[in-house]
């Protein structure tokens, strides 16, 4: 991957703690003094450059980086990419736990979804991440930001088709779960008690067809209100606290 920008405190300090192949952190001038000198030791630790920057060269910095409005908090780091795990990889990962759970991502474009997908994915002890090639959000500086550092700890692989996966998954020993409004079954009524593939849609379109018809089973989370749908990081989050709930929120 090429080289982007993070910000954010929080997703900074992750970001050194989990050893991400950081090149400079920039630093605004102004910055509260504890915070500035937190983050020049804990980089100095790691030996990553440091620097404080005038206002007038860190704004020009966020403006070109950043959509407008962007809260970077005075601090900005350029990462040189994450390392993207090949399918193989992943599954090879899913081996070290009895039942492993891995969430794909249907063509969700927004990063801030993505982040927060994330964020749900890490505090579950998912195995990893996969995003489809086409379609999907970037791992974009909106997404690590709204992932609160989960981005900097999460496996991600990239698949080039969503079907060929979903069967190579099938061959490793997994279910194939899908959410999806219309379907039969109620979430809380299905035994995860075995090694989860998870699937979730883009908020507007759900599952493509395509993909629905090569899950094992399709879920849907009751609704009682008027709109129609969940977000869709929240309908992840229910889904993965139901798994966990059901294992006794047992880590391996």
């Amino acid at each position: 991957m090429k080289n982007f920008y993070i910000y954010g405190r929080n997703t900074i300090t992750e970001a050194i703690k989990s050893e991400k192949n950081i090149e400079k952190i920039y630093i605004a001038y102004g910055t509260k003094p504890d915070f500035a000198s937190f983050i020049y030791s804990l980089a100095k630790q790691y030996k990553i450059p440091c620097s404080t920057i005038d206002k007038g060269k860190f704004t020009d910095l966020e403006k070109s980086q950043f959509p407008p409005g962007t809260k970077t908090q005075g601090v900005i780091a350029l990462i040189s990419g994450i390392k993207i795990l090949s399918l193989d990889e992943l599954f090879e990962k899913s081996r070290k736990q009895t039942y492993p759970i891995i969430i794909a991502l249907d063509e969700i474009n927004d990063p801030h979804n993505l982040g927060a997908i994330a964020r749900a994915a890490e505090c579950a002890n998912v195995i990893g991440l996969v995003l489809t090639e086409r379609n999907s959000s970037p791992l974009s500086p909106a997404a690590f930001k709204t992932s609160a550092g989960a981005l900097d700890h999460l496996p991600v692989a990239k698949s080039s088709s969503l079907i060929q996966t979903i069967t190579e998954a099938k061959k490793n020993g997994f279910w194939v779960f899908g959410t999806d409004t219309k379907a039969n079954k109620i979430y809380s009524e299905e035994d995860f008690n075995r090694p989860v593939f998870l699937i979730i849609g883009s908020e507007g379109k759900g599952l493509r067809e395509s993909t629905k018809k090569h899950c094992d089973v399709l879920l849907k989370i009751p609704l009682l209100g008027k709109i129609s749908s969940l977000n869709a990081s929240v309908a992840t989050g229910i889904v993965l606290f139901e798994i966990l709930r059901q294992r006794n929120f047992k880590v391996e």
